[in-house]
């Protein structure tokens, strides 16, 4: 149960100490939830973990952010995909998705997965984000 920005810093820690780079390609993690669930404030905090400092929006209307990691990580890349307009797995390939998917540098977070599950490999998590009705939420992985 996350209650507080302070508790969702703490969660996004934990999860980005737990990832390793794939050796097969870029690190794919989804996130599931409806609107308002958290997604964008999870990529925000990630991002924060990991030393972003530009602003962090959603990339509702421009599909995809890239944003360069500060060296020290085992990252060079994140990129913050926003899948909800999409209306196949195919409208991510303007995005360049496949060519990012091929480097093992790049860490994914792509939001809405179900609008694109067909084009979709196997993601490293899949975390599923929940508003409650008390202002707190929920995150699941899978």
């Amino acid at each position: 149960m996350i209650r507080t920005l302070a508790e969702l810093e703490t969660e996004a820690t934990n999860f980005v100490g737990a990832l390793a780079p794939s050796v097969q390609g870029a690190t794919l993690v989804t996130l599931s939830g409806e609107l308002g669930a958290g997604k964008t404030a999870f990529t925000k905090a990630v991002a924060n973990v990991l030393g972003v400092e530009e602003t962090v929006t959603s990339p509702t209307f421009v599909l995809e952010k890239i944003y360069l990691l500060p060296g020290g990580h085992l990252f060079k890349r994140l990129i913050h995909i926003d899948a909800y307009r999409l209306e196949k797995g195919s409208d991510l390939s303007p995005l360049g998705f496949d060519e990012f998917m091929q480097d093992t540098s790049n860490l994914i977070l792509l939001e809405w997965p179900e609008k694109v599950a067909e084009m979709l490999p196997v993601p490293m998590a899949r975390l599923s984000l929940v508003a409650l009705s008390d202002g707190s939420h929920t995150i699941s992985y899978d």
